[in-house]
């Protein structure tokens, strides 16, 4: 085996199959760390043939951290999933042929993350491609710790592209979808009031470009610094005229309403609150 697969879980057994599926071409050591499962989540991945790990819950960062620092991990390399993910047919095989040969100085891989939404392909909106780091050499990549959009940050060496994509497809439906996102914004909340407070970033500190960082670099000095619910709206019609996410038809209509401004205005909304509470004294 060249390669082991990280996924955390909790309650996934609606998209946990067609996630393990995807990785059997690849022959990968599967690692599953579940924070207390009670829909059959870790029956399924023991019928794949994975590795269980229980952990409780904390947070993202800190539960890979975890998972880096204390499984039993021997390949050379390493990939996370989520489980609502799944590889393509064609990035499996990707990797296969391009990890066992890849130079000493490419340290880690980005791969294109392909959308579903209510079964259709989010095309875009700026949302494809997306790229994120998802296999980077053992030993070298840790989480940052962050409040939302966490990445992986390599201690070394340069990242490189697959031609391949992933897919990420929930299951669970809309109401899930929202209910998950309201849970999102009390994050962003408080990444966004870090912002201010915490300007080293590491993920532009160490100098290796990425989407991630360029992103990243966007909402550090653009979008945080933009005044409330006015950049929501901003932000929603250039995702949906000049990003042609009215090209996505309805299920995209949907989703760039809901993700690209109800979200973010819904941010917007909790951080006035928390402003107001303060000026009022009810915070403390």
């Amino acid at each position: 085996m060249f390669i082991s697969a990280i996924i955390l879980t909790r309650n996934e057994a609606v998209n946990l199959p067609n996630c393990l599926a995807s990785l059997q071409s690849l022959n990968a050591e599967i690692f599953i760390v579940d924070s207390g499962s009670t829909d059959g989540t870790v029956e399924i991945a023991q019928q794949f043939g994975c590795q269980v790990f229980q952990h409780p819950w904390e947070n993202y960062a800190k539960q890979l951290n975890w998972a880096l620092q204390n499984l039993p991990i021997t390949t050379p390399w390493i990939m996370r999933l989520d489980a609502d993910e799944r590889l393509t047919p064609e990035v499996a095989e990707e990797l296969k042929q391009i990890l066992p040969k890849t130079p000493k100085d490419i340290t880690g891989y980005q791969v294109k993350r392909r959308v579903f939404f209510m079964g259709r392909w989010i095309r875009h909106g700026g949302y494809y491609p997306t790229w994120l780091l998802r296999v980077w050499r053992t030993g070298i990549g840790t989480c940052e710790q962050r409040w939302m959009d966490e990445h992986i940050v390599l201690s070394q060496g340069k990242i490189a592209n697959l031609n391949h994509d992933i897919i990420d497809e929930n299951q669970k439906g809309l109401s899930f979808w929202v209910d998950k996102h309201n849970r999102y914004a009390d994050r962003e909340v408080k990444d966004l009031l870090t912002i201010a407070l915490e300007p080293d970033d590491p993920l532009l500190k160490k100098g290796q470009l990425s989407q991630a960082s360029q992103r990243r670099w966007v909402k550090t000095n653009l979008y945080a610094r933009s005044p409330l619910f006015l950049r929501a709206f901003l932000y929603f019609l250039m995702r949906y005229t000049i990003g042609l996410g009215f090209l996505d038809g309805i299920e995209g209509l949907i989703f760039h309403f809901l993700q690209g401004f109800w979200y973010r205005f819904l941010v917007d909304a909790k951080i006035y609150e928390l402003q107001n509470r303060n000026i009022l004294g009810y915070v403390k």
